[in-house]
């Protein structure tokens, strides 16, 4: 059996607009049709049609609660959420334009960005994507969290979260294990939320961060539940935490075949896992045909 798929892009461009949480700046984000083996590009609009920055993950650079990219001395902002819904909708090449340094947050989800992308739907070109496979395990750890790699031999892509918050029983225990295609990330994934607590959303504030950010538009929990908002899904956290895997597994440029399992890990195990992947694991790109 082949597991080659064609690579895609947009018919046409599309346009999210918002703010970032950390900068509280307006920033407008424009998805524009890119060439074939092109993969994901972010571009500098404010600073010229030069201003390139690849999604990759050796442009990416360590950042507490996010992922963010450095490129021959500029640099882009939470890109998580922005290619969690590029790759859960398998848009392999396309330019990403902005205005600003980090991008939006929008409700904390990626429900903006796929419905924007859906909108104007994409097309197939005329490559195959490159795939990587995972054949052996592989764990990166740090104290109590870990995240992990393992082969599927159906090839499929399949991420699993499990989350623990032992010191907020709100939160608690939850789990999620889902096979990444379009219709699952679409419908399971893009609408969950980031979160925080109210303790470390009053920190961020004491230094001078999110100013702009209000309840409404993300998960803040304090003892009794989220703060002026309602759950989507009752292991909403979990499945965020599932789509920023997803998104930061993005960064190895290819579709994976094998299965993701994370324990309370987050960005910075997570692109040590995408970085081992790329380094240690052949990457092909099948020319046969797809039955």
């Amino acid at each position: 059996m082949s597991f080659a798929r064609f690579q895609r892009t947009i018919s046409r461009p599309a346009m999210v607009s918002g703010y970032g949480y950390w900068s509280g700046r307006d920033v407008r984000v424009e998805f524009r049709p890119a060439e074939v083996e092109t993969g994901i590009t972010f571009v500098r609009d404010d600073l010229g049609s030069k201003a390139h920055v690849p999604a990759r993950v050796d442009h990416r650079v360590d950042t507490p609660r996010r992922s963010n990219l450095s490129y021959r001395g500029m640099q882009i902002d939470m890109v998580e959420h922005i290619l969690a819904a590029l790759a859960g909708l398998q848009i392999d090449n396309c330019e990403v334009g902005v205005d600003q340094v980090e991008m939006p947050g929008c409700d904390g989800s990626s429900l903006a960005f796929v419905q924007a992308l859906d909108a104007v739907g994409s097309i197939e070109q005329h490559a195959t994507m490159p795939r990587l496979e995972i054949t052996e395990p592989i764990c990166f750890s740090s104290g109590e969290s870990w995240i992990e790699a393992q082969p599927d031999p159906s090839g499929k892509y399949t991420v699993q979260f499990e989350l623990d918050y032992p010191h907020a029983p709100v939160i608690g225990r939850q789990s999620v294990s889902m096979e990444v295609t379009p219709e699952n990330f679409r419908r399971e994934l893009a609408p969950c939320r980031t979160f925080v607590l109210q303790q470390e959303a009053d920190e961020m504030i004491r230094q001078g961060l999110g100013k702009r950010v209000t309840p409404r538009d993300l998960l803040v929990f304090d003892d009794h539940g989220p703060v002026k908002n309602v759950l989507r899904f009752d292991n909403e956290c979990a499945r965020h935490k599932a789509l920023d895997v997803i998104g930061d597994m993005a960064l190895t440029g290819c579709e994976i075949g094998g299965r993701i399992v994370a324990h309370r890990s987050g960005h910075q195990l997570n692109a040590s896992l995408a970085t081992e992947l790329v380094t240690r694991f052949a990457i092909t790109q099948s020319l046969r045909a797809i039955a």
